[in-house]
């Protein structure tokens, strides 16, 4: 039986994402949402130096929760992940196999408002961005403490170009 992410998981994934955000500060959050309306040609660095801070305090709020927590976290990534591997995306993004998952990473890092925008217009989402980080996060947190990747039982990969939908 393939697992699909609950919605009280997703749910809690994103205030985990927002959470962390909000630990790095105002500015980074004001950068996020100028990367959707393009308001601002330094967001992209700008906000992609914040990254591994983000990174850091997510992983301060995640390190303690017990394995299947951790699991359904990486569950709802690794199907962010899936939604995102389409060939509209690709043609914004581009990327080899790993730079294009590295680029669905920035998206999903930058929160839900930047995720939902850019599944929606492809356009909103951003170039050569290095989310590489985000992509197995939950995934490597789980493995630290539990020592072993979490099996999510999805059915799916993260991975590029794995998800026939988007690639039709």
């Amino acid at each position: 039986m393939r697992k699909i992410p609950a919605a009280a998981d997703e749910a809690r994934f994103w205030t985990l994402i927002e959470s962390a955000w909000e630990l790095v500060g105002d500015e980074p959050a004001a950068l996020r949402k100028a990367l959707i309306h393009r308001e601002n040609d330094d967001a992209v660095p700008a906000v992609e130096a914040q990254v591994p801070h983000f990174l850091g305090h997510l992983r301060a709020l995640s390190e303690s929760l017990p394995s299947d927590e951790l699991t359904a976290l990486d569950r709802v990534l690794e199907r962010k992940l899936y939604d995102l591997d389409r060939a509209d995306i690709h043609g914004v993004t581009g990327g080899s196999d790993d730079g294009f998952l590295y680029c669905r990473g920035f998206i999903v890092a930058m929160g839900r408002e930047f995720y939902d925008a850019a599944l929606a217009a492809p356009a909103v989402a951003v170039r050569d961005t290095d989310g590489g980080k985000m992509c197995y996060f939950f995934a490597h947190l789980h493995s630290d403490r539990f020592g072993a990747f979490p099996k999510t039982e999805s059915g799916i990969s993260r991975e590029s170009f794995s998800n026939p939908a988007g690639w039709n």
